[in-house]
């Protein structure tokens, strides 16, 4: 499940003595606490996700997640007893390997294609409710979305790998200087304190090159380490915990519910002292220095082409086996060999894009939450401001790697057996807007887990297709899980449950990995087959009308209003993959005849509308309510994420969208705020843009920045990320658009490493609000055409090449 990568080392920042080390690791882009979490929060295990609100309000706002993409952990940082919170995340509930079997998992469709006709006949007789009722009663599907509804629970759930607390013999007594920290620059928790004339520290990072998480419990004196670990594990598997030898334990596990074989492996390396384990814990007396090293893994197997009667279709390697060949690398390495690993892993990617707003107004150093209360009172933070646009990339980088699964609804930290909407994967913006940022902001290795996941769900999803559409290619619903779960589930509400554009949606960031990377190769191989059957079951759902044109029907606006004969956002969609596929096809040459049948649905499509109070309609009849706020705007997905809608090729259009936003408020959960400021960036109107960015850092953000719904839902981090790029630099409507919603606050700043459609990397500085100079690398050699204000420059490029531009008499030049 792991791939390797070469990369360089970054840079920490240095200081004069502080605790039992010279580094300030709150200086830089760092998370941090000055107060130590209680012991108060140890598991309160939860086993429905029935429960919106956290039981351990400590660890979702307090704890700081560290991950290598595979295994992700959150660090407490008490005092008497370290916490730490487990994640793989692969390890999953539910799926063909539950009691129930290979057929009682994947029966869940509903055959109903053929009711299309009689849904879409109610439509032309004006008879809504029946086609209301025909859509409720046969397009819902036949697993629950509730563990207490079906036993078996087939969907499953994400869910924890346990525990680890390290007791140090210590109190808060006496206890002063207490830190705790996330350092951005170095994917690095140190958790920092003085008590009786001795300095302790703790160092935790996570490897992805080495697979391995490594503590080390160090102090300025020597003797100092009294440590007991012990393991607290899932309490819904059946489990074998054992000692292996005087340093090591070992845990192996097997879920209730399906049977997943888990594993993981302890080890400890001590300077000074004595070390034994006892009674299944290991137990360190008097040492200098202790470092344990910890993997973690199951046996589950991503499978692109599943066999629908295996139930072990999903099961790979033993994790016992696993674990035990990643600990044997990982501990035939130094403590500092690793560290310099993931490093140099680590920095490689993060030191990509740097940004600077204001540079010249300081903030003061204090901890995170005291920042974030300033914030709320209206006080500039511009440094905050850039460390949650970071925090944004490295939850993305140590939640989504290459070899294993994307970031899911809490990116992959989680502690309990289940959590809110069971930590899944939700195709109706939630899983999309985690991947926003990815290749805008220089991190398009971070996409191949979504790529994989996409083609995870393609076999299963071309029976979802058939079974309620009556469609070539593959279709996916609301929710998915690990094992291409593509079904809509038992609900007859409708508002949530049917979303025929999930698919399509999803597939649209395959070709956004192309039009980024320019990879033919990848297009040619894996890409292209996954952007031409998405629309192929576009154009097959579609209802050709006896006007000729086209429409979603039935379809909803998802988790907000009726059930609809072509709803905006569904065309929007469709639009959005149609000319993707168009394109896709162009560009590798093939297809010309499907391309056609492409171009014809596209061109007869029903447009977009402009409703009574000047908005875009959201529904096909003009219905829509200028009182409502409610969170989701899918009707201006042609806005953004799509581009069909954009104030330079379609102004009126824009316009009604502005309308539309203005209506829905500036308010809302913490991922709504974060798309409604991707889409005030897309309008260019930087200032409201910003103050959505405003709210969503006032009002959608927890004390370790991490995006609350309520509950701590990682999408809004990601969102807001985005955002912020696309108030920097866009280029979705075939051009690279510097500077295009800077707002007034900005007023002078940089920002280097971007990246746009066509494979070029931007950096941009300004100053009194104007572009001062941009920096155009050219990585595919492709011709380049830029837009500031309203002036356009265009220019044929070379591979490799770095272009210089400049404003010179308020005119672009390349110099």
């Amino acid at each position: 499940m792991r791939k390797l990568y070469s990369l360089v080392i970054g840079v920490l920042f240095t200081l004069p003595t502080l605790h039992a080390s010279n580094t300030d690791y709150t200086r830089g882009l760092s998370v941090w606490f000055d107060t130590p979490n209680t012991l108060d929060g140890q598991a309160v295990w939860l086993r429905t996700s029935s429960s919106m609100s956290n039981p351990d309000p400590s660890w979702e706002k307090k704890s700081l997640p560290l991950g290598n993409g595979s295994l992700g952990a959150n660090i407490l940082g008490s005092v008497a007893a370290e916490r730490i919170t487990l994640n793989e995340k692969t390890l999953w509930r539910g799926g063909p390997n539950t009691a129930g079997g290979a057929d009682y998992y994947w029966n869940v469709n509903k055959q109903s294609a053929h009711l299309l006709k009689d849904i879409r006949q109610a439509f032309t007789d004006g008879n809504k409710e029946k086609a209301a009722k025909l859509t409720r009663e046969n397009f819902n599907g036949l697993a629950s979305y509730e563990e207490q509804d079906e036993t078996p629970f087939r969907f499953g759930s994400f869910t924890t790998m346990g525990e680890i607390y390290v007791e140090t013999g210590l109190s808060e007594l006496r206890m002063s200087n207490y830190r705790r920290v996330l350092s951005l620059d170095s994917a690095m928790a140190v958790v920092q304190f003085d008590k009786d004339g001795v300095s302790y520290q703790r160092k935790y990072f996570i490897s992805y090159p080495d697979s391995v998480m490594v503590m080390k419990f160090t102090a300025d004196k020597p003797g100092q380490q009294n440590l007991t670990l012990s393991y607290s594990p899932n309490p819904e598997s059946k489990s074998n915990l054992r000692a292996e030898g005087s340093d090591g334990l070992v845990y192996t596990g097997v879920l209730d519910n399906n049977g997943m074989k888990f594993s993981i492996r302890i080890k400890a390396i001590h300077k000074g002292g004595t070390m034994k384990t006892e009674n299944n814990q290991l137990v360190v007396k008097g040492a200098d220095e202790v470092v344990f090293l910890l993997t973690a893994d199951t046996d589950y197997k991503m499978n692109f082409d599943p066999n629908f009667a295996d139930p072990k279709t999903y099961v790979g390697n033993d994790p016992e086996q696993t674990t035990r060949a990643m600990m044997n690398k990982a501990f035939a390495k130094s403590y500092d060999e690793l560290y310099s690993n993931h490093e140099a892993d680590y920095t490689k990617l993060f030191n990509r894009v740097t940004l600077n707003l204001n540079p010249d107004a300081q903030s003061a150093n204090l901890p995170t939450y005291q920042r974030l209360i300033n914030y709320r009172t209206g006080k500039p933070d511009f440094q905050l401001e850039e460390l949650y646009y970071q925090f944004g990339r490295y939850l993305l980088i140590t939640s989504s790697r290459a070899g294993n699964l994307p970031a899911n609804l809490q990116g992959m930290w989680h502690n309990n057996v289940d959590g809110p909407w069971h930590v899944d994967y939700h195709n109706n913006i939630n899983l999309q807007m985690n991947y926003w940022p990815a290749c805008s902001t220089n991190l398009s290795e971070s996409v191949q887990p979504l790529i994989d996941f996409i083609r995870l769900l393609q076999k299963p999803g071309e029976k979802t297709a058939q079974a309620y559409f009556g469609a070539r290619g593959w279709a996916a619903s609301i929710s998915a899980n690990i094992f291409g779960f593509t079904a809509p589930l038992t609900s007859t509400d409708m508002t949530w449950n049917l979303n025929p554009m999930a698919g399509p949606w999803l597939a649209t960031h395959v070709w956004e990995y192309y039009d980024y990377t320019r990879d033919k190769k990848f297009l040619k191989e894996i890409g292209y087959e996954l952007i031409k059957s998405s629309a192929q079951f576009t154009v097959d759902y579609l209802w050709k009308k006896p006007d000729g044109t086209y429409t979603a029907a039935p379809s909803t606006s998802p988790e907000h209003g009726p059930i609809d004969e072509g709803t905006t956002f569904n065309h929007a969609v469709a639009r959005e993959i149609l000319l993707n596929a168009i394109a896709a096809s162009k560009v590798l040459k093939v297809d010309a005849q499907e391309r056609k049948a492409w171009e014809q649905v596209l061109a007869n499509l029903v447009p977009y509308e402009i409703g009574r109070y000047g908005q875009l309609l959201e529904w096909s009849t003009d219905i829509d309510d200028p009182k409502d706020e409610h969170r989701h705007v899918n009707h201006l997905f042609g806005l953004h994420p799509g581009h069909t809608l954009s104030p330079i090729t379609t102004p009126e259009l824009a316009q009604a969208s502005k309308v539309v936003l203005e209506h829905r408020g500036d308010g809302a959960t913490g991922w709504s705020m974060g798309w409604k400021l991707n889409q005030w960036a897309r309008l260019h109107d930087g200032d409201h843009a910003y103050k959505l960015y405003g709210n969503l850092l006032k009002n959608g953000t927890l004390d370790n920045l991490w995006d609350t719904h309520a509950p701590f839902q990682i999408d809004g981090n990601f969102g807001g990320t985005a955002g912020i790029t696309e108030m920097l630099l866009q280029s979705h409507m075939g051009f690279i658009h510097l500077l295009p919603a800077l707002p007034t606050a900005w007023g002078s700043g940089s920002v280097n490493g971007l990246c746009t459609r066509g494979n070029f990397e931007v950096s941009i500085a300004w100053k009194d609000n104007q572009l001062t100079e941009a920096t155009i690398v050219s990585n595919a050699g492709e011709p380049c055409t830029l837009r500031y204000d309203d002036q356009t420059l265009s220019f044929k490029t070379k591979k490799g090449k770095s272009y210089k531009i400049v404003l010179v008499n308020n005119q672009l030049r390349k110099v």
